[in-house]
């Protein structure tokens, strides 16, 4: 039988000196028993994976409101493509992929209804109060907001998975339980800065998809851009008749993928190339260099295809007017929630509540409202304005 011991042991086996190992994550905020046949870094997934905030982004806007359709890409099966491409281009480098998973589960756990254009409307609500950041969020959800222990609050995920959620050193100034971890001074691990890179790349290809899909984007449009007649051409050249004969949908799906496997392809190979050159041999190596610096990440010529595929994206799609129109209704949603609770607190739960006295009303505002999921943050607005 393995013992936990062995098992970090096999696990790290086929991890590079320079990932982050199972058997050095620093340990926990509080002390607990370590699980016998699961390491401290697998448990963290697992526990991100099983927690309240996790499911709640299966109804939280990507770039579509809940409630404009069911295929379209919510919080939730955001976070799972990031958490499969980030797990297999890991692996590939030698890199630890539980470790890679679990921050791809929890980058978007701070993330409010209505997606980009909430936080926009929390952070100006609590101008004065700390501001609002999904970042900081997330590890606030993690270190104190899901409860699921009886003995201390929060998840109590490792040390060296907290450092690696936390951006920039940012924390909010009542998570005293943080300090620690921004005190720690590591750096970033090759994993963090992959799944960010991973993060950009599985937006720009699933919003071009959702996009086509919804309408807001047409082909006509698509078929201007060089990146999309390269790869719509590669796939007439290897699908053939096969691909002359598809439906237009499948013919979509298909340049996406190949426009997606081409760019992690490419990724994979030019982050094995840059950290040949770059002689790390420890975790510490990579934790010296500034995450910029950091020798991962795809190819000049890749890089400005995802920065036209941005650009095109923005013109296109989230400027769109029916896209704005969408976004600014959440934010009015919300503000609107934020005044009545600062007006009539005893409208939230009581459970809710009972943290006022600790970090203030309006951080428990903030807290509430950007846990709420879009259908619930819409009905909660419908029933307290009486409105429609």
């Amino acid at each position: 039988m393995n013992t936990l011991e062995n098992l970090e042991r096999i696990e790290d086996r086929s991890l590079a000196a320079y990932a982050v190992l199972h058997g050095e994550h620093a340990g926990r905020l509080y002390d607990e028993p370590e699980h016998p046949f699961r390491t401290a870094l697998q448990r963290d997934r697992d526990r991100v994976l099983h927690s309240k905030a996790f499911r709640r982004l299966g109804y939280k806007t990507q770039v579509f409101v809940n409630s404009e359709g069911d295929n379209y890409r919510t919080r939730l099966t955001h976070s799972l493509e990031v958490a499969q491409i980030s797990r297999s281009v890991c692996r590939s480098l030698s890199l630890n992929s539980d470790y890679a998973e679990t921050l791809s589960l929890s980058h978007d756990l701070g993330h409010t209804p209505f997606g980009h254009a909430g936080q926009d409307a929390l952070h100006r609500l609590m101008q004065g109060h700390g501001g609002f950041e999904h970042n900081c969020q997330s590890l606030r959800i993690v270190s104190a907001l899901e409860a699921r222990y009886p003995s201390w609050p929060g998840l109590n995920l490792t040390r060296i998975t907290l450092a690696g959620i936390m951006k920039h050193g940012k924390i909010y100034s009542c998570d005293t339980q943080l300090e620690s971890i921004r005190n720690m001074r590591t750096g970033v691990s090759l994993e963090a800065r992959l799944v960010d890179l991973c993060d950009r790349i599985a937006y720009l290809h699933h919003d071009l998809e959702d996009g086509l899909d919804s309408g807001y984007l047409t082909m006509e449009e698509l078929n201007t851009q060089d990146f999309w007649q390269e790869a719509f051409a590669s796939c007439e050249k290897n699908y053939g008749q096969d691909f002359a004969l598809a439906r237009l949908p499948l013919k979509i799906r298909t340049v996406v993928r190949a426009l997606l496997n081409d760019c992690l392809n490419d990724l994979i190979q030019n982050s094995l190339e840059g950290i040949s050159r770059s002689g790390f041999a420890t975790l510490q190596d990579v934790f010296s260099v500034q995450p910029a610096e950091l020798p991962v990440g795809n190819s000049p010529d890749m890089r400005m295809r995802l920065q036209t595929m941005h650009s095109f994206l923005k013109r296109s799609l989230y400027m769109d007017p029916a896209v704005k129109r969408m976004s600014f209704r959440g934010e009015k949603m919300i503000e609107y929630l934020f005044h009545t609770y600062m007006e009539r607190p005893d409208l939230m739960p009581s459970h809710v509540q009972e943290r006022v006295t600790s970090v203030g009303l309006e951080r428990v505002i903030a807290d509430y409202i950007s846990g709420m999921t879009d259908r619930f943050a819409e009905k909660e607005y419908v029933y307290l304005s009486g409105g429609s």
